[in-house]
């Protein structure tokens, strides 16, 4: 079993699954490789490394950079998440479809989201520890965010009552947003 990359179900996603060497000590495997991961599809410079750690039942999300986009790549180091991207790049074919998957310290896997789309997890064990690559530095004032359960949008959350932080808590619903609320990116 090598390295592999592959795409995810919205265009530009790509679900990478490491190379794990298991033995009676414990585990190792290369999270990142510059020259690896830009023949596998992973084209952006990272430029900062994000951790967030979590409790049960959190949801953080759906957060996005409007002027910046963030490509990020994400991985669970501890516990496990839900992860979710939403495709806000306008004009794009899977303009607000989102995509999900579980990442999980077990399974290793890493997800490759490109600039223009929204990011958010739940946590799906007791604690979670969520760290990810961004091509974009942070700049709280370009941060914005969809509301978690929109319906608009319709992500299928495994969860009924999230803990959300009071910013996620009142986003403006999808219906009050237009296109100068949508990150312009070159698809």
């Amino acid at each position: 079993m090598g390295l592999s990359f592959e795409p995810g179900e919205l265009p530009g996603t790509i679900v990478v699954k490491p190379q794990v060497f298991r033995d009676e000590r414990g585990s190792f495997a290369e999270s990142y490789h510059a020259q690896k991961y830009f023949e596998g599809g992973i084209r952006s410079i990272f430029v900062q490394d994000n951790e967030s750690v979590s409790v049960k039942n959190v949801v953080r999300g759906l957060h996005y950079q409007l002027h910046r986009p963030q490509a990020k790549l994400i991985r669970c180091t501890r516990g496990a998440v839900w992860d979710v991207a939403v495709d806000l790049r306008w004009g794009s074919p899977t303009f607000t479809k989102w995509f999900a998957m579980e990442l999980s310290a077990e399974n290793g896997f890493q997800l490759f989201i490109p600039a223009g789309f929204a990011h958010g997890f739940c946590v799906l064990s007791d604690e979670a520890v969520l760290s990810y690559k961004c091509s974009e530095f942070f700049d709280a004032k370009d941060d914005r965010g969809l509301m978690w359960n929109d319906p608009a949008i319709g992500v299928n959350w495994p969860i009924e009552n999230p803990i959300l932080s009071a910013k996620d808590s009142i986003r403006k619903p999808f219906s009050e947003l237009s296109d100068i609320d949508f990150p312009h990116v070159k698809l």
